[in-house]
Parts: C-alpha cells; structure tokens; sequence
C-alpha cells in the first residue's frame, strides 16, 4: 500500500520533473489540529521543498497554485496543509 507521502511525490515528480525534490511528513506536530478538524490521524500536513526548471518565470502564488492544482486528489482525500519551498535551480545558484 503506498502512502500518502509515496502518492506526492509521483505525482509533483511527473507533473514537474524536478532536479531535486523533499517531502517530509510534518503531521505528528499537527495531530490535535487534525483531531479538531475531524480528520483522522497521520499524513494531513506536509513540508514540500522543490527544485524545478519548470518554475522558471512563474510567481510565488503561481507556483504554489500549480501544486495545489496537481495534488488537487490529495486535498479532497485528507490532505490538510502543505508547507512549500520551490525554487529554480537558477534560484539556488543565488
């Protein structure tokens, strides 16, 4: 069975090809959160930071939209949050 984290990482993989990618599972700071939100424990928050050529030329918002667009199945299965650092590999060379 794979996880959520598995399912986040194919998909911003396949969406956006990027030179390196990190997914941490940040839930277990978030567990009462989750619990007053009614949803169940265990992968609802997580910290993306992503390096994509694909960025290049694209705002802030319109990067972090991008994500939300292709993990749009996620959110409607319990994903709660994300924390997102994503930058161009011109960016990192700063």
């Amino acid at each position: 069975m794979t996880t959520r984290r598995d399912r986040i990482w194919q998909t911003l993989h396949s969406v956006f090809q990027p030179e390196s990618l990190e997914i941490i599972d940040e839930s277990s700071k978030h567990a009462s959160h989750a619990a007053r939100s009614g949803l169940p424990p265990g992968e609802t928050h997580y910290r993306v930071v992503m390096v994509a050529e694909c960025l290049h030329g694209q705002t802030r918002l319109a990067r972090s939209r991008a994500v939300h667009v292709a993990l749009d199945a996620e959110f409607k299965t319990g994903l709660h949050a994300l924390s997102l650092s994503l930058r161009t590999p011109y960016e990192i060379m700063l």
